[in-house]
Parts: structure tokens; C-alpha cells; sequence
């Protein structure tokens, strides 16, 4: 019995330190530092800049809301969480948060209250940010936004599965510690664009592959599963390493930059929530900033075993859509009637402004996500320089039914040597039933 007691005792003890430790406060680089009151107008500058580089506006804004008040909802396998108000607000917002608060919470994940973050919330990237950038940033936050008194949602996770302390132990295992480092072995643009992509534009959060604890499988080019792609919230974000089909091998870093700062090449268009980080962030980077990325996305080497053989375009589709063929070919007519005038009968769009089908990386995909949901829902509106395009995918949920659609898409994503695969109507149904009509729209907002 006096071992029985020793027993539970030691464990009472190690669960109360466990969870001491999970909401305590860690240690921030600025606990002893003193912020300007106000901030130099310099340095507020550089902050709206890193700001849009993080994109921070799409996440922590609605198409209702004023900038950064919150309220956006983020479906998690758990349950419903919603980004947080973080204008400077001292009751509803961040206004009563100092210099190390801030960095606690971009870069650990911690609100001053000890309060753990979940990872939806990307500071498994940020922390690579540096010290400079986070005081910019936090200068940013402070003076230049706008306050809004709007009061934060709670999460619809259950209990015991919304306790947060458990946080601290997964960031022990699945979060890399500090700022990044810049490898000698590279270049200063190929270190400038890791560092643009790896921290502030925290592109592996939507294009690395997710395990069964939600944790990225990997941070960084050490692993070729990095930024290989990965299925999120209804869309297939793509490669971005040199995967010949479903990723850029294809793709110049001309091509590159030209995505990132006008939405679209001749490769592609901007969707799902690439069209909320285009309106909002990739735009407004520098040039050399632009370039940088493009160097460092064109240094990471594909996978054959992953990608397969190389795509080669396959005319013989041509045929099949002509008058006498295509009645005779499942879904041949179907997209000759509702996909042709604007797609071609080649597959290969209209130059930069009607992106192919042929080839491209959603009909490439073995998951056909991003094909059912453009279809279903259409394409967001890609609006540059503040100026909406007048080119964008009409949604078909209500002229197509589960089965024509499944039809439709089986023939694109088996044409013009496209080898992504059938769909079938259960695949339809459930996105249809898992999507809302208005899941297109975008956010575009001016940050002040």
C-alpha cells in the first residue's frame, strides 16, 4: 500500500509539472527590452511591409470585419477555431501586449496569459523570423493599425481535447527551435528567398503534407517532403519543388515571380486560398523579394517516384471533340458545351488569363479536390493593383449533378495526356456537401 501511495503521489506530482509547464510563461528575447513610445514612422513601415509578407490580413480578418479584428472561421478535425482579434485593442485585442508578449505569441505560440496557441496559428514558421522583424512587426501592430473593439470567439473543440498545455510538448517535438540561419553554402538571394518562404510567408503551412497530429512532416529543404504538397480545406495545394507534373519543373523563375506578382502566368491562375495570399500579400512584395523566392522555390529538387513519368501533351483529345466524336466520348460533350470557349479544345486556355487544363497540376493531382471544388464553387476573384479581373471560373453547382460532373471532370483529368484519374460521383457529392457556394470569396482588404 506505502509503494501504491508513493506511485500515485510521484505521478500526481509529474502531471502537475507537466502542467505547470505548459502554461508558464517562457522566456522572450525582449523580456528586458524598452520599445520607442511612439514608434519611429520607419519602422512602423517595415512592419506593414512584414506584415504583408505574412499575409497576416486573410486570417484574422472576415469579408465583414474591419482588418485584423478576427473572427475567421479555421475547420480543424477536432472542431472550429476562429482567429483572434489582433488590432491594438487593450480589452478585446492585443493593445495591452508589450514587445516580449508579441513574441511570445508570433514566435512560441504563448499569449501573455500562458495560453497556448493551436498550430493553426503558424509560429512553427515564424519562429524563424528574426529579432528585427518581429519589432517591426509588433511596431506595425501597435501604431499602425486601427483598433476595433470586437470581442474574440471560442472554439468549438471539446473537452478534454481543448486543453492547451498539452501544446507545449507537441512544439517540443514538432517545431524547430530559433531564428534561421543562413546557409554559407548559398548565396544571399537563395538565403533571402528561404528565409521569405520558410518564416513570414510560411508556405509549407499549406503545401507540406500534414501528419496524424497535424504537425508539418517537415521545415525545411532537408526533406524533400517539404512544400511537395498537401490536400487543405477542400483544395489541392500544389508542389512547389521541381515536380514535373504537379509541381513547377515546367515553370521558369520568370514564371515564378510573374505568379506571385500578377496571380497568374501562362501556367496557372491564382485559387482557393492562393487567391486570398496573392490580393493580400505576394503582390505588394519588392521585386528582389519576388526574385528571391522564385530562386530558392527553383533550387528544390523534384521526385520522380512521387510525380511520375513526365507529362507530354497528347493531341489525340483534339479528335475526341470533334462534331463526330464527341457524343461518343464520356464527358466529351459536357466540356465541349460548358468548358471549350474559354479552356480550348486543346486544353491549353488563353495565354496568362485563361489558365490550361492540360497539364496542369490539378488534373496532374491524384486527389481531385481542387477540380471538383473550382467546378462546383468557381474561382475566387483575383483583383490586382486594386482592380478585380474580369476573367474567372463560373460555379456549376447547380447546373451539373453529382454524376455529370464526375463525367466532366473524368475527361479532363484523362486528356491531353493529363493523368490525374476518374472522379466519381461520391467524390462530388461529398464535396458538395462539405463546401459552401460562397467558399470562392476572397478577402481584400486595406491594411490602414
Amino acid at each position: 500500500m506505502k509503494k501504491f501511495l508513493i506511485v500515485i503521489i510521484a505521478l500526481i506530482v509529474i502531471a502537475l509539472g507537466m502542467a505547470w509547464y505548459g502554461t508558464s510563461l517562457p522566456a522572450s528575447t525582449f523580456d528586458t527590452t524598452d520599445t520607442q513610445d511612439p514608434a519611429p514612422a520607419e519602422l512602423i513601415e517595415k512592419g506593414e511591409y512584414i506584415a504583408r509578407a505574412a499575409d497576416c490580413v486573410a486570417c484574422h480578418s472576415t469579408p465583414e470585419s474591419k482588418p485584423f479584428a478576427g473572427g475567421l472561421e479555421m475547420a480543424t478535425p477536432m472542431g472550429i477555431i476562429y482567429a483572434t482579434n489582433i488590432t491594438p485593442d487593450k480589452t478585446t485585442g492585443i493593445g495591452h501586449y508589450t514587445l516580449a508578449d508579441f513574441e511570445r505569441a508570433v514566435r512560441q505560440g504563448v499569449t501573455p496569459e500562458g495560453k497556448r496557441l493551436y498550430p493553426a496559428m503558424p509560429y512553427p514558421s515564424y519562429v524563424k523570423m528574426t529579432d528585427d522583424d518581429i519589432e517591426a512587426l509588433f511596431a506595425y501592430f501597435k501604431y499602425g493599425v486601427e483598433p476595433v473593439m470586437q470581442e474574440n470567439k471560442e472554439s468549438t473543440i471539446p473537452w478534454p481535447l481543448n486543453m492547451r498545455w498539452p501544446l507545449a510538448y507537441w512544439n517540443i517535438v514538432f517545431t524547430d527551435d530559433g531564428v534561421y540561419q543562413p546557409d554559407e553554402t548559398k548565396d544571399d538571394l537563395w538565403n533571402r528567398g528561404a528565409y521569405l518562404v520558410q518564416a513570414a510567408g510560411h508556405c509549407g503551412s499549406c503545401h507540406t503534407e500534414r501528419g496524424m497530429v497535424m504537425q508539418e512532416k517537415a521545415l525545411d529543404e532537408s526533406s524533400d517532403l517539404y512544400l511537395a504538397g498537401a490536400t487543405l480545406d477542400g483544395w489541392y495545394a500544389p508542389s512547389l519543388r521541381n515536380d514535373h507534373n504537379i509541381g513547377l519543373g515546367r515553370w521558369s523563375e520568370s514564371d515564378v515571380v510573374d505568379f506571385l506578382k500578377h496571380g497568374r502566368n501562362e501556367h496557372a491562375v491564382v485559387y482557393g486560398s492562393m487567391t486570398d495570399a496573392y490580393n493580400n500579400s505576394t503582390q505588394f512584395l519588392t521585386d528582389n523579394d519576388l526574385k528571391a523566392m522564385a530562386h530558392y522555390l527553383k533550387s528544390l529538387p523534384g521526385n520522380p517516384q512521387r510525380d511520375g513519368a513526365p507529362w507530354t501533351y497528347d493531341a489525340s483529345t483534339v479528335e475526341q471533340l470533334s462534331v463526330a466524336n464527341r457524343s461518343s466520348v464520356p464527358g466529351a460533350k459536357l466540356y465541349y458545351d460548358r468548358c471549350s470557349a474559354c479552356h480550348g479544345v486543346d486544353g491549353k486556355g488563353k495565354g496568362q488569363w485563361i489558365p490550361p487544363l492540360a497539364g496542369s497540376a490539378s488534373s496532374m493531382a491524384s486527389t481531385a479536390v481542387s477540380s471538383i471544388n473550382a467546378t462546383l464553387n468557381g474561382s475566387g476573384r483575383v483583383v490586382s493593383n486594386g482592380v478585380p479581373d474580369a476573367y474567372r471560373m463560373p460555379p456549376y453547382r447547380q447546373q451539373l449533378d453529382d454524376e455529370e460532373m464526375a463525367e466532366l471532370l473524368t475527361f479532363i483529368r484523362t486528356a491531353w495526356g493529363n493523368t490525374g484519374g476518374p472522379v466519381s460521383k461520391e467524390e462530388v457529392a461529398e464535396l458538395r456537401a462539405d463546401t459552401d457556394p460562397a467558399s470562392s470569396d476572397v478577402i481584400v482588404l486595406q491594411m490602414r
